[in-house]
């Protein structure tokens, strides 16, 4: 139940702002409401839904929330890189390096695997941090970055430049520079913010109008 609705809001079949009536839903997947009920509390604290005037409904977005989600984001990935410099482990740099080598030979006309290949490896770079809070909180921010789902990867020459930003930072955290794995992991994610709030400019939506 979770996972089907889940679903359904991050592909958009429910817009943003759009209630989510328990019965409605309970109808709609052939279920009790207990289940939906459950589902939609998991949802609000993933951030994918939120308590309006009429019930629950899908999130509206905006600017604001994307400055915000990266204003902490950049902060954390900085601070797992400088992390992961200091405390990776032999097999975590193999995980890293095996995830950028599925990156770097992902097809760029397939932007869902262009985007979960540049997970795969943030995410690696998180676990090298060994700080399994900087890991639950970078994986709640990204469930929030779901409902924008247009990848910051298809644009214009971006994604050779997130390839050649990856390898210094893996470079960095090979090396054992926290300092520099800071400042290129802050870089990285500072030019991703800048990308996101260009696509949410130039993509008209139900909540901007244009």
């Amino acid at each position: 139940m979770y996972e089907r609705l889940r679903g359904e809001i991050v592909d958009g079949t429910f817009e943003t702002g759009a209630q989510l009536v328990e019965l409605a839903l309970a109808d709609r997947y052939g279920t009790s409401r207990t289940p939906v009920r459950e589902a939609l509390r998991r949802l609000e604290q993933d951030g994918l839904v939120e308590r309006g005037d009429r019930g629950m409904r899908v999130r509206t977005r905006s600017p604001e929330e994307i400055l915000e989600i990266y204003e902490v984001r950049i902060s954390l990935e900085a601070t797992a890189a400088s992390a992961a410099a200091q405390r990776h482990t032999d097999f975590d740099l193999i995980r890293i390096r095996r995830a950028q080598a599925a990156m770097d030979a992902t097809p760029t006309d397939d932007p869902p695997a262009m985007a979960a290949a540049n997970r795969a490896v943030h995410e690696a770079i998180w676990l090298a941090s060994h700080n399994g809070t900087i890991v639950d909180l970078l994986t709640r921010l990204n469930n929030h970055l779901t409902r924008y789902p247009a990848t910051t990867l298809k644009a214009p020459g971006r994604w050779p430049a997130a390839l050649a930003e990856h390898h210094a930072l893996i470079e960095a955290i090979e090396n054992r520079d926290p300092t520099r794995a800071h400042d290129l992991a802050r870089d990285h994610m500072t030019k991703a913010r800048e990308l996101r709030l260009q696509i949410y400019r130039d993509t008209p939506t139900p909540d901007s109008p244009r």
